[in-house]
Order: structure tokens, then sequence, then C-alpha cells
């Protein structure tokens, strides 16, 4: 099985909860031309907002999963035409903002600077969220933080070094004692 047919299973299992549930559901077919194309300044200023979002502790970060990567592939291969737009600007809004707030740009923005941004950012999506209609486009950033959970913990890194792993898995166990600090299952 690979990344891509992983992910459309827990998709289904999720019950397609995330924006884009119809690309997983659909099976993620790629897109003959969809005229996105990201450059390697795109996909490196993708990775230090998920690094920022989700930074190396005990554990990799999202950069060491090369989520930004990631990112770029999905919104290319999956993303309907409109939310591939709206992504889009949203790298620039979110630049934007870092040059408001900062007074530089989001790349040249210290790690703590980045992250009360970013902190900020979730709290307007957020509140877009609750007073979203159905037809209301969706917000740059929640797709952001989605597509960074998404590529990190369905990553080799993210599955083995910040959850728990057993690459084949014995009997099932309904009922596991967990004990605080425990890392959650991959498997």
């Amino acid at each position: 099985m690979n990344r891509r047919e992983a992910i459309s299973s827990v998709a289904l299992l999720l019950g397609g909860t995330i924006i884009g549930a119809e690309a997983f559901l659909s099976g993620c077919k790629t897109k003959s031309d969809t005229g996105v194309s990201f450059s390697a300044n795109d996909i490196s200023f993708l990775d230090e907002v998920a690094e920022t979002i989700l930074p190396a502790t005990g554990t990799p970060g999202a950069k060491a999963a090369k989520v930004g990567e990631f990112m770029t592939v999905w919104v290319k291969d999956c993303y309907e035409a409109n939310d591939q737009k709206i992504f889009m600007e949203g790298m620039k809004k979110l630049d934007e903002a870092s040059n408001k707030k900062n007074s530089k740009s989001f790349m040249e923005s210290t790690a703590a600077q980045r992250h009360d941004l970013l902190v900020a950012l979730d709290a307007e999506a957020k509140e877009y969220q609750k007073n979203k209609k159905k037809e209301d486009p969706n917000h740059y950033f929640r797709m952001m933080k989605e597509l960074t959970l998404t590529g990190f913990f369905t990553s080799e890194v993210g599955a083995t070094k910040a959850l728990r792993y057993v690459a084949v898995p014995g009997k099932y166990e309904g009922c596991i004692d967990y004990k605080k600090g425990d890392k959650a299952w991959a498997t």
C-alpha cells in the first residue's frame, strides 16, 4: 500500500471529516494540468509554516517529514480549483500578515514571531469556521494546518517517531492501559 492509498483509507475511517474529504473519497485522482505550480521557495515556505505548527522537540518536526512537499502535491493533485486558489492566495496573505505584524516576511521572522502570528491566524480561522456558511470558501490557514497534521502523521517520521508503531501488529487488544505521556498508536 502506498502513502496515497493509506491516506484514502484513513480518511474513509474518519468519515471524511477534513477539508477536501471529497478528494479522499474519490481516490485523489491526479489532474492533468491544474495550472498550480510551486517553486522550491514555496516548498521551503510551507516547510517553515509546518515546522512552526509542529516543531521538532523530543521527536522530529514537520520539516523532517517533508510536509511542505506533501502539501504541494496534495494541493495540486487533490484540491478543487477554488481551494487551490484559496491556498495559493493564502500563502501570500500569510506573508502579508507577517509583514504587517512583524515588519518582515515570514521567512525572516524569528521563531517566536512566527509562532505568535500563526496563533493569531488560527484564532481567526476558528472564528471564521464558527460563522461559516456551507457555500463560503474554506479558510486558508485551516487548510495549511490540516495538511500539516495529515502530512506529518501519515509520514514515516510521524508514524514511527511521534506515534507508537508496530509494523506487524499481533492480535487485537481492545483495552490497553494508558500511562500519562505515552504516545498515541499509529497502527
